[in-house]
């Protein structure tokens, strides 16, 4: 039995171990967790978000700053517009154009051929604008050139695909029933355009986890280059390569990030350029110094005794035993990341609307702290702030896991 453990032991490879280790930290595990279901959300993105226009911009400006769990009742009048097709994939990443004008109803009842409704107003008493509207305009995108023609319990009428349709009046009032008159809820409520919160909070965590992983992967790509030709080289190529770094290491990291999105310019993927290469000056120092305690060691001397490239002697023989360092100093910049990312938004100098992003939200909603919805601007910071600590929680269950200074024993 003994035996079998130990042959079990020393087959099981060093990641195994730390894979192993990682898992018994139940903080880090559930920070893990906690990353994998947000990245859910930001891939599946418009399919699972309540308003699925792009941008997650539909504004009802009758909902101006509605309170968590509101509910309404709004038409949606089918437009004379063509409807274009889109793939999965396209409605996934991209949204989808509203096909559908929207009305808020405060009441409703049909009457003859017409839908009456009362606009919605949010006041009280509401006395909104009363509105008689043809059933088959409600349901049916027409031809503008045809009206319809009605019977005593049916109507003939064109639709904009030149199609010659008749319907009974009795089914097109269960299809405006079914699909034109919806009650919707906001489950954390409406910003001060009418826009849903929940909608905005879900998109935007597209935007905190994209620029975190470019930024970090450009980080890691010029970090590991520079860290890697430094260490292992050295002399005057070492030396001009340090002072870059500590010429880099001087600036102020938000006065950089800032200096390189102003000649960039303002948008989405200028922020992933701009804060990546302001965080790979540690990465670099990290790399460097791990491979200048390791390049002197008996395999890596083996290795250019048997006529190994220096490329091949870099990439393949020390990286992989500097790797762990590496991961731990990721997760740490992942949420450095995602900060800079808020900060740029709230400084107006990031990413730009209508495109969402916890960084705007917050500086949209601000003024509202000191008021009955400070939740509009609370909400995007707890995000924030549990997005950052789930990275530093990560981190830190990783650079235990693979600290062989408390390894098994």
């Amino acid at each position: 039995m003994y035996l079998t453990f130990f042959k079990k032991k020393e087959n099981s490879s060093l990641g195994a171990i730390a894979w192993k280790r990682f898992k018994r930290n139940h903080l880090a595990m559930g920070s893990l967790y906690f990353i994998g279901l947000l990245s859910l959300i930001s891939i599946l993105g418009y399919l699972i978000t309540p308003d699925q226009t792009p941008y997650a911009n539909e504004q009802i400006l009758e909902f101006t700053t509605k309170k968590p769990g509101f509910k309404a009742t709004i038409l949606r009048i089918k437009k004379n517009e063509m409807e274009k097709s889109g793939n999965f994939i396209q409605k996934m990443v991209y949204g989808e154009k509203n096909l559908y004008q929207i009305i808020p109803v405060y009441k409703w009842c049909f009457v003859g051929h017409d839908l009456k409704i009362e606009e919605y107003t949010g006041s009280s008493p509401n006395n909104g604008r009363i509105t008689y509207i043809s059933l088959v305009d409600v349901a049916y995108a027409l031809k503008q050139q045809t009206l319809p023609q009605y019977t005593l319990d049916s109507v003939r009428f064109t639709t904009i695909n030149d199609e010659q349709q008749s319907s009974s009046l009795q089914d097109i009032k269960k299809d405006i029933l079914q699909n034109n008159l919806v009650r919707k809820t906001y489950l954390l409520g409406t910003d001060r355009y009418g826009r849903d919160v929940l909608s905005q909070l879900m998109i935007g965590s597209r935007v905190s986890l994209s620029v975190g992983f470019i930024s970090v992967l450009i980080s890691l790509v010029i970090g590991i280059f520079l860290g890697a030709i430094a260490g292992y080289f050295g002399g005057k190529l070492d030396d001009f390569i340090v002072w870059f770094f500590s010429v880099i290491w001087s600036i102020p990291t938000l006065l950089l990030v800032i200096a390189i999105t102003f000649a960039l310019g303002k948008g989405f993927w200028q922020v992933f350029i701009a804060v990546g290469l302001t965080m790979w000056v540690e990465v670099a120092r990290v790399v460097r110094g791990q491979i200048l305690s390791i390049r002197e060691k008996e395999y890596v001397e083996a290795a250019r005794a048997l006529g190994f490239s220096n490329f091949r002697i870099i990439f393949k023989h020390i990286l992989p035993n500097v790797i762990g360092p590496v991961i731990v100093i990721s997760a740490a910049n992942f949420s450095s990341a995602v900060l800079l990312e808020a900060g740029l938004s709230f400084l107006g100098i990031g990413v730009q609307p209508p495109m969402p992003s916890w960084g705007i939200m917050i500086r949209e909603n601000y003024g509202y702290i000191i008021l009955d919805y400070a939740y509009l601007a609370i909400l995007p910071g707890i995000a924030i702030m549990l997005v950052v600590l789930a990275f530093m929680l990560i981190g830190n269950g990783l650079r235990d896991a693979m600290d062989v200074r408390t390894a098994e024993r």
